[in-house]
């Protein structure tokens, strides 16, 4: 295999390192645009040079972002190159065109990598899927805002304490929005519902509420009714219809979520032979994502496609009835809707989803946290 490496980061570096080791694989052009220079691969500001060789047969993108990631993999797919990404926000966003256009041009598209970086998840959903129906995914899928829940949890630190803290140790961004306010988890609950439930998921169904707004009063509050707040995803398929959503849950101390560390993910399936199987690992860093990078290699060598077929697209329903803690707004639905307090904040009558995240989105100074199952 001949490998076109698109960036030379984090990732692109790890992959680079990993594949030198092999004898079955070579890194042949890397496209980067700092001045550096490799003993044995090609290095270029130009993603032509790549698309024109056609001894490349392989295009690993580790760029990131969606531009120009998206107009550079479409193109390789357009040349009859296969694909290796980790870019979530790219596959989730861009999966109606990309997946089908995969399969019409006979291609190899894996994107292991792109859902819990080191854990291997979507090809462990994967072989879930060929031998049972999928009835549930999801779970703590960014490490960032679990650092930060965790911090705040263990070591009683306000948000801006953990957040600052996160930064500080490379786990969050200068700029976290897009793991803060769950954009990263939402792209990474679509490509698993889609995997999954083999549908299409229409990402405008599938709401996200993120953890920006939780007080340490709000942590105080969970740990007297001795619950834990986790990020989590939740994609569900039931009697043909499916809903996903992402928001900070309340979790009881003693299960497998509450414990859940520092940076680390735990995500899950429910399928109708295995009940539920739980996969825990780094969700991110250079050589555990390197790992599935390459690992995704290994499978295009073997003749792998895409995880599962394209499906018809769908439209989350997010009829579950959840009660909620509400916390930083008062007003007249929430007092309709309330069925007791905890300090200022308010627990709701159960609420579908899919209307406590449309009265979220009229209220972004709030915080929401849906109660454990066992309690509604």
């Amino acid at each position: 295999m001949r490998i076109g490496l698109l960036g030379f980061g984090v990732v692109g570096r790890g992959v680079y390192d990993i594949i030198a080791l092999r004898s079955d694989m070579e890194v042949a052009k890397v496209v980067c645009l700092e001045d550096i220079s490799l003993p044995d691969a090609q290095v270029t500001k130009h993603f032509d040079d790549v698309l024109s060789d056609s001894t490349i047969n392989t295009v690993v993108e580790a760029m990131g972002g969606l531009h120009p990631a998206y107009e550079f993999v479409r193109a390789a797919i357009e040349a009859g190159k296969n694909i290796v990404t980790s870019n979530k926000a790219l596959v989730a966003t861009f999966y109606d065109e990309l997946i089908p256009l995969a399969e019409s041009k006979g291609v190899c598209f894996r994107c292991t990598a792109a859902v819990g970086g080191g854990i291997g998840w979507l090809s462990e959903l994967e072989r879930a899927r060929r031998a049972q129906s999928i009835h549930r995914v999801g779970g703590i899928m960014n490490g960032t805002c679990n650092y930060i829940l965790d911090s705040m949890t263990r070591l009683d630190l306000s948000y801006a304490d953990a957040l600052s803290q996160a930064q500080a140790l490379g786990y969050a961004e200068a700029n976290p929005s897009t793991d803060v306010d769950g954009i990263d988890t939402w792209h990474k609950l679509i490509l698993s519902s889609n995997i999954g439930f083999g549908i299409t998921l229409d990402p405008e169904s599938v709401p996200a509420a993120g953890i920006r707004n939780i007080r340490a009063e709000d942590v105080a509050n969970f740990k007297a009714h001795g619950l834990v707040c986790k990020l989590i995803s939740t994609g569900k398929s039931q009697d043909g219809s499916f809903s996903a959503y992402v928001q900070p849950t309340l979790v009881h101390q003693g299960e497998p979520e509450a414990a859940v560390p520092a940076n680390y993910n735990l995500i899950t399936l429910v399928g109708s032979a295995s009940g539920r199987m739980s996969f825990y690992g780094q969700g991110a860093g250079r050589y555990p994502t390197a790992y599935n990078v390459v690992q995704d290699c290994v499978d295009v060598l073997s003749g792998k496609h895409f995880y599962s077929p394209y499906g018809k697209k769908i439209s989350a329903v997010n009829a579950d009835a959840l009660c909620y803690y509400v916390s930083g707004v008062q007003d007249s639905w929430l007092e309709d809707n309330r069925q007791a307090t905890w300090g200022d904040a308010v627990i709701t009558k159960p609420v579908s989803v899919k209307a406590m995240h449309a009265w979220l989105k009229n209220h972004p100074d709030a915080f929401i946290a849906a109660l454990p199952v066992s309690e509604q």
